[in-house]
Formats: structure tokens, sequence, C-alpha cells
């Protein structure tokens, strides 16, 4: 079986049904999707209807899917305090996404064990340890070994930084972050995400990188409206640190 593995979606309507075309033009049989689906980004309310209509799509919550459905004094005085930005845009979506919406979200695993085609595998969002911790690129083995202590899978797939990349462990286990549809934090601002290739126990996995209309989606964002919303936007074209 060929799956694609989508992660960091943030509303990113124009991204998210490019990579959607190119997913059905690579063949893809399903699709797996590790969270954060919509928070800061330019069309929660658009994104949420195409998300929930899809029928072959695995998907679990990711860190600010969490927040969207714990939305409340708490959730944002945390954000206000640490995040002011995210905080804005927390509070801005949840004038759009409807009851059915953030129900579906909350009703999302955190995380999920897989068997496909004989592999086995495991959907995180951050790690296996917590849905906000990063996998990033060059972290030392060790320290990827005492993140993941305890599973079993073969595959872990994991997202979250927005930064694509790879880990073979000592024990044999393989580790991918996925990297991010709605807002690449990578040297090009094109959508990235991952396709496994599942035969006899077996796989095979590569990143995919995808340009979209980001000026299209940046220009969207801007007009959101909220204070930060147009750095947001610029975070659209040009990439910098992830901050959640």
């Amino acid at each position: 079986m060929r799956a694609a593995v989508i992660s960091d979606i943030h509303a990113n309507l124009q991204a998210l049904e490019v990579v959607m075309d190119d997913i059905i033009a690579q063949n893809c049989e399903h699709v797996f999707c590790l969270g954060d689906l919509v928070l800061a980004g330019p069309q929660p309310k658009e994104t949420m209807d195409y998300v929930m209509a899809q029928e072959a799509w695995t998907i679990i919550q990711g860190n600010t899917d969490k927040m969207i459905v714990n939305y409340g004094p708490e959730v944002m005085q945390f954000l206000g305090e640490q995040y002011p930005i995210m905080a804005n845009a927390l509070q801005d979506d949840m004038k759009y996404l409807t009851d059915n919406q953030i129900r579906f979200l909350g009703d999302l695993a955190p995380q999920l064990s897989l068997e496909v085609e004989g592999c086995s595998i495991l959907l995180v969002h951050g790690s296996p340890r917590a849905n906000n911790e990063d996998i990033f690129p060059e972290m030392p083995i060790d320290e990827i070994e005492e993140i993941i202590d305890g599973t079993t899978e073969k595959l872990i797939l994991c997202g979250h930084t927005h930064i694509p990349c790879g880990y073979q462990t000592h024990s044999g286990q393989t580790v991918v972050n996925v990297g991010s549809i709605g807002r690449p934090m990578t040297d090009k601002p094109v959508a990235c995400y991952a396709i496994v290739d599942f035969a006899d126990g077996a796989f095979e996995i590569r990143h995919r990188f995808v340009p979209y209309d980001n000026q299209k989606a940046a220009s969207i964002m801007s007009k959101r409206d909220f204070m930060g919303s147009d750095r947001i936007a610029d975070l659209l074209i040009n990439p910098a640190q992830r901050h959640i």
C-alpha cells in the first residue's frame, strides 16, 4: 500500500488542495494526518469542511487542535504570556469554527498505533511522549532514542516542528518528521509531506516538496485583521523559526 503522511495544515486550504492533487497523482491509497489542522491560518472553517469530508484519512490530534478544544481562560492566559499572536489567532478562529468542527477535533486520538501491510507504525504529533515535543534535524541519536523509549513500532511518524527530517535508531526503529503542509519552515516555503510504500512488513519513505500559491494564502491571511495576522501571513512567504 502507498500512503501519504501529512501534518500541520494550519488552515492553509491553498496548500492542502495542491498537496491533495499531488497525493492523487502519486497514486496514494490512504492519507495519515498528524494534526494541527486549522489554528492560525488563512481559512479555518473552510479547511475543516474539507478535512471532515475526506473518507480515506486517518487523523490524530495535534497540540493546537487540543488548544481549540480546550479554549478558555487558562489556554488564553498561557498563549497570551508565551505566544501573544497565537492567542489572538485562536480567539479569532473561534468566531469561525462551528460546534461540530470543534467536537470533531475533540474526538481525535492523541496518537495511534497501527499495522499496515505487516509493518507496525506509530502516529504522533510531536513525539510519543508529548504532542508539543520537538523532533528537529541533526539531533543526537541518543536523544531520539530517549524520546521514543518504550515504543516498539518499526516506524514512528511525527510533525509539529514544520521541518522534515529522519532518523534510524540503533534498535532498528525509524523516526520520520514529515514536515508541514500549511506553514513550511524550510529554506523554500513549499508544502512538504511524506509518501510511504508498505509491502511485506517493510517500507520505503520519501519526502515530497510541492509549490503552491503562497502569495494568495498570505493575502487571505493578512485580511483576517487580528493583531499579528500580517506576521503570520509573512511567515508563509518568508519562513522563520517555529513558535508553536
